[in-house]
């Protein structure tokens, strides 16, 4: 009965390892140029968060290039598990195709490429705008015109959300970031006069870019004096603080298109500022690796 028992767990085991080995393998199967990049991916894009506004932007391309009616499929996921699985895909050169946008430390971090959009369905570039509930400029005009005059680049904003994917706490790579740039910092500051002890709320979405620059601005609020408090949300609820004034302002509306939808379901019932950043990007991106795919055209 043991060598029954001896036998059966040595097979179970080769069988085991022989299983586990082909995952591994296929897992790390390098890019092919030779193969359609579909079937290397079992027709995926990997996405984020289904209420991002690049997926049901991705969605409308999905259709306009045709991919709807091959076996493609947006894989909705989260900002983490897409950075992660695009990780893995660098480490071994395997194809991926995801959901991309800049600013972001991925950009910084990987070699990666936006696929060309022939047919504009992302449009060219997006800005990001400061959004403000109704009666903050009467009620905190020192917090007020700090917000509105709040403006950096894309590489500012990058090298914040590098910091913290290194492992710095956001507040601290703000902190960082604010020394850094005092120059710049005191342009947004020059001539308000100082708080004592007054409140603000500030709500955002928790992707790395609005970590960052909503940490920047709480941090340059706090030398004015104010007592910041930051909340990440959704898109939607996020929208709906500054629309009801449950929150005072946001830094984190990306527009025209990924929250095109929420500004003008909402408009009139908010304040905009204007834009704080320009030179924004939204579209699907690969490796550099994959050198024979560079449009969405690409993907048939």
């Amino acid at each position: 009965m043991k060598k029954i028992n001896l036998k059966l767990f040595g097979f179970i085991s080769v069988l085991f390892s022989i299983v586990l080995l082909s995952g591994c393998a296929s897992q790390q199967a390098k890019y092919n140029p030779k193969e359609p990049v579909g079937k290397q991916i079992n027709y995926t894009i990997t996405g984020i968060e289904a209420g991002a506004g690049e997926m049901a932007t991705t969605q409308k391309a999905m259709k306009a290039y045709g991919l709807d009616k091959g076996n493609w499929q947006l894989q909705t996921s989260s900002t983490a598990a897409m950075l992660s699985t695009l990780g893995k895909s660098i480490r071994y050169k395997t194809p991926i195709v995801i959901t991309g946008w800049t600013p972001h430390w991925m950009f910084t971090k990987y070699k990666l490429k936006f696929l060309k959009d022939p047919k504009n369905i992302y449009g060219k570039t997006e800005h990001i705008n400061t959004i403000v509930r109704k009666g903050l400029k009467q009620d905190k005009p020192e917090a007020y015109q700090l917000l509105n005059r709040f403006n950096w680049r894309p590489k500012q904003m990058s090298s914040v959300m590098l910091k913290v994917n290194h492992g710095e706490s956001p507040r601290k790579a703000a902190n960082d970031w604010i020394r850094e740039n005092r120059q710049q910092v005191d342009s947004w500051t020059k001539g308000i006069k100082h708080v004592h002890g007054q409140s603000i709320k500030l709500t955002y979405v928790a992707w790395d870019s609005e970590i960052a620059s909503t940490n920047v601005v709480a941090n340059a609020l706090r030398l004015l004096g104010y007592k910041v408090t930051i909340q990440a949300m959704e898109l939607q609820p996020m929208w709906t603080s500054i629309a009801t004034k449950a929150a005072d302002g946001t830094v984190s509306a990306w527009l025209p298109n990924t929250q095109g939808l929420y500004y003008n379901d909402f408009k009139g019932r908010f304040d905009d500022l204007g834009t704080n950043l320009n030179g924004a990007k939204v579209g699907l991106a690969v490796p550099t690796y994959m050198k024979n795919v560079n449009s969405i055209e690409d993907l048939k």
